[in-house]
């Protein structure tokens, strides 16, 4: 009897072992939805093999544009938080 069950511990210890050796799901499906995600975020992926220029804005507005956008992004002053003043003394 104690033969049966040290051979049944030795063969669920090796499945183990090899089952462990496997690759999981996640090995499998690694960098997957990254790969998805850049994907899905190109417009025109033919963009590249149209070689007609690009037609867009004029100079002055693209570049009010751009100053407005870099404006956006200077150190602004710190606005103090506003304080409450909850007066608890108990009266």
């Amino acid at each position: 009897m104690r033969t049966h069950i040290a051979i049944a511990l030795v063969v669920l210890f090796t499945a183990g072992l090899l089952a462990s050796c496997a690759p999981s799901r996640v090995e499998m499906d690694y960098g997957t939805s990254h790969k998805l995600q850049m994907v899905n975020q190109i417009a025109n992926p033919d963009a590249g093999k149209d070689l007609k220029p690009v037609e867009g804005m004029d100079g002055q507005t693209s570049s009010a544009v751009m100053t407005k956008h870099r404006k956006e992004f200077e150190k602004q002053e710190k606005q103090q938080a506003p304080i409450f003043n909850i007066n608890t003394s108990g009266k």
